[in-house]
């Protein structure tokens, strides 16, 4: 696992990098010169800017990643058709809240314009409270339509919890990471090698 850390913002709602965001993909690719790593099984993950970082690379370096998991990001719904093109290729599991926040608005954008290329994309709306049975009984369900694209929304009102000041936004991560299954259909997912 591999987690830069850094002391300053790589990407905000403007969606203009830093150079950190190049630094990010070139310090995957040094270690995978440098060591015997699987270049096939590389996973980006991410929530709210990560998970803008997330897609960004998968956009400028599609071939970096075998999978990735969005939480909680979205990229501009301006840009959706531009970008569908890059992402109609990729295996994504997305996860997000009906909340209101741009996330939802943002990733419906990318979701239509990604089925818009031919790429199936599976949906489904889950309550933010269910159990972990009842989430991993969720996360069967999409694996059964065999779609590369992912995208589960929670309904409004699912994910904060009763009494706790956290906003949607917040606490869909704190939901996300923990539904069973999902890590690991996103890590049985490989990717065609060419050379970095």
């Amino acid at each position: 696992m591999l987690a830069p850390e850094y002391d300053s913002v790589v990407i905000d709602d403007t969606y203009k990098p830093s150079p950190l965001f190049d630094t990010t993909a070139h310090l995957v690719q040094a270690l995978t010169k440098k060591y015997s790593l699987d270049e096939k099984r590389f996973y980006a993950t991410g929530q709210s800017m990560g998970a803008m970082m997330t897609l960004g690379l998968n956009i400028k370096y599609p071939d970096l990643f075998g999978a990735s998991f969005v939480v909680a990001g979205q990229w501009p719904a301006d840009q959706a058709k531009s970008l569908a093109k890059s992402l109609a290729k990729k295996k994504l599991w997305i996860v997000v809240s009906q909340d209101g926040d741009k996330s939802y608005s943002g990733e419906n954008a990318i979701t239509k314009a990604v089925k818009a290329q031919g790429t199936a994309v599976a949906t489904a709306v889950w309550d933010g409270r269910s159990t972990g049975a009842q989430f991993a009984a969720d996360v069967r369900s999409m694996k059964a339509q065999k779609a590369p694209v992912n995208y589960a929304s929670f309904k409004t009102g699912t994910v904060v919890p009763k009494g706790s000041t956290t906003s949607a936004h917040m606490a869909t991560w704190q939901v996300a990471h923990t539904i069973p299954g999902i890590r690991g259909r996103v890590m049985d997912q490989s990717r065609r090698v060419h050379s970095l």
